[in-house]
């Protein structure tokens, strides 16, 4: 399992959004590049960068920001926000990115991902998030009457690489993460799983390690790490020390 700190920007500034609301904004750095580098010397194998003003505005508004990233750091890059079609998801992976995050799109075109999975296989990645159980569309502003588990089942169908997986309620919150939500959809697929929203602590990550065995590749963290109340080295040499 592999820890993943999220960059999230806004209007070019490196911020955190308290459960997706665009007036619960926190900014932490003018200089996303900058602080992808700083979770890159604690070791991070992988960031995750979301164009929060994409998200909102259907299209990529952040691509200065995200090439600069791209520039800085050599570790893989995943990135979401505003990707609707095969051109922005060419456009990302020609530029260097690892992983391309679709989100409403796969709720709205099914057949897009499927499409996106065989031209960019092991390179598509889906954002599931929730709101008790309900997948949430639209920048979180929209809740489906869809099962989260449900859509990761057709979604592991059409052949994803990973499914990251978002409790809502807790995402900045910091009230821990929800276990039972990640284990319920880690189950009921064969696809890597990674968990995201809620998590604070160390304790926190160490009660999603027994996760893996079930499918859980990763944990993506934001606000703690930035907050200070977790440690990044520390979290990652404790996926390291576990031992399943």
């Amino acid at each position: 399992m592999i820890i993943i700190p999220a960059v999230d920007i806004k209007n070019g500034k490196c911020v955190r959004l308290l459960q997706g609301r665009k007036d619960a904004e926190t900014v932490f750095s003018d200089d996303p590049a900058a602080m992808a580098q700083k979770w890159e010397d604690q070791g991070a194998e992988m960031i995750h960068v979301i164009d929060l003003d994409g998200a909102f505005e259907k299209r990529p508004k952040n691509l200065d920001s995200i090439k600069k990233i791209l520039d800085t750091v050599k570790a893989d890059i995943q990135v979401g926000g505003g990707i609707r079609n095969e051109d922005t998801v060419k456009m990302f992976i020609d530029l260097g990115v690892k992983k391309v995050i679709i989100g409403t799109e796969a709720i709205r075109n099914p057949q897009l991902v499927e499409k996106l999975c065989k031209a960019f296989p092991g390179q598509i990645v889906v954002g599931i998030d929730a709101r008790k159980g309900l997948v949430a569309i639209e920048g979180w502003t929209e809740t489906t009457r869809i099962k989260a588990a449900d859509l990761a089942k057709q979604l592991e169908d059409q052949g994803v690489a990973a499914i990251n997986f978002t409790d809502i309620h807790r995402d900045g919150r910091q009230t821990g993460p929800n276990i039972e939500e990640t284990r319920k959809l880690a189950e009921a697929v064969s696809v890597p799983v990674v968990a995201s929203g809620g998590v604070s602590t160390l304790d926190d990550i160490k009660n999603l390690l027994p996760l893996e065995k079930v499918g859980v590749t990763g944990i993506i963290t934001g606000k703690a790490i930035y907050s200070g109340t977790l440690d990044l080295k520390e979290a990652i040499a404790a996926t390291k020390a576990f031992k399943a």
